[in-house]
């Protein structure tokens, strides 16, 4: 069975970025993404609610930063949904 988290483009995508990235800006993934900063934040929030993603908020001088980690229990997540995806491609 898919993970309802990650069976959705813009998240699965957001988590490969991650991945592939370790971190990144919340400005980074806004643009790669090509979604506006409401709809990031709302993807964000769930992803963070369920422990995949871990989000840091600092200042750099007396701007506001926002970093995106991918967590260990994220990265595991979308591993195992990589392999699910696999094996109904390989099904199918």
């Amino acid at each position: 069975m898919f993970d309802p988290l990650l069976h959705q483009g813009i998240r699965s995508k957001l988590v490969s970025l991650l991945i592939t990235n370790d971190e990144l800006p919340f400005k980074a993934l806004k643009e790669a993404l090509g979604v506006t900063d409401g709809n990031l934040s709302s993807h964000l929030s769930k992803l963070e609610k369920e422990q995949y993603i871990v989000i840091e908020k600092t200042f750099e001088g007396k701007r506001p930063k926002t970093v995106v980690k991918i967590a260990s229990r994220g990265r595991k997540a979308f591993e195992v949904y990589i392999e699910a995806l696999k094996a109904f491609i390989e099904e199918n």
